[in-house]
């Protein structure tokens, strides 16, 4: 099984003189649920590189056994030291593909036409996509064959404006992620702030929040085991 992250590659928050990047549990998580099932991991940024970090996800109350564990992990390590640049990517060469979260995806994923073009590919093709948190960015820019918003009529879940508010970047994130995807016709549902909300419409799978991870993690799994044809639209 061979799977696809992604992760920013953006560590500035417009001129605010923030520093963003990937949230590390985002990435960490679904990056051991991986491992764990025996895949074949391979991580890409719209530049590559080296993937920044959120600082504040690494901060000691932020930290979690799992981002320490990826700190002392010299291969995690080298995956995210080096990813591959998205032009050198193919959706054919891939299983499934997850699109981590941070802030930072908010400026560089929604974008970046390779990686559109990536996910119009793995979504033709009837491959897995998930996304956690602003990691769903990343799907606001895809269309159908007609033109359309590929999301219209998803049911789907992502970063809440209420969490945005809370996080106190309402004013300086480039646009709320849930707005964007209501604006587009998606059906968007969310529960109360950073509790895990995970929902399933075909084969894309969403996480409202870094919280989410885990199970969006596990769900892509278990898609993976069945025929797209057999995969129904459920809400967890």
């Amino acid at each position: 099984m061979k799977i696809l992250i992604v992760a920013t590659s953006h560590d500035q928050m417009g001129d605010f003189n923030k520093t963003t990047g990937l949230w590390f549990d985002a990435l960490a998580v679904p990056y051991y649920i991986f491992k764990f099932a025996d895949a074949v991991i391979t991580l890409a940024s719209p530049l590559g590189g080296e993937i920044p970090l959120d600082p504040k996800s690494e901060s000691i109350i932020m930290s979690s056994s799992t981002t320490r564990k990826f700190r002392k992990d010299p291969e995690a390590i080298a995956l995210l030291s080096d990813s591959v640049t998205l032009k050198s990517l193919r959706a054919e060469d891939f299983d499934m593909v997850f699109l981590s979260g941070g802030h930072g995806a908010m400026w560089d994923f929604p974008k970046n036409e390779t990686l559109k073009k990536l996910l119009e590919a793995f979504d033709a093709q009837h491959k897995p996509i998930g996304a956690v948190s602003h990691g769903v960015a990343g799907l606001v820019p895809l269309q159908n064959n007609l033109g359309e918003p590929l999301m219209k009529g998803r049911k789907l879940t992502a970063f809440s404006n209420t969490e945005e508010q809370a996080s106190g970047l309402t004013s300086i994130v480039p646009f709320l992620l849930e707005s964007a995807l209501v604006s587009l016709g998606a059906s968007y549902s969310k529960v109360p702030d950073f509790l895990s909300h995970v929902v399933m419409d075909g084969n894309i799978i969403t996480g409202q929040n870094p919280a989410s991870s885990l199970e969006v993690a596990r769900k892509l799994l278990v898609l993976m085991k069945d025929s797209p044809k057999k995969a129904q639209v459920e809400v967890y």
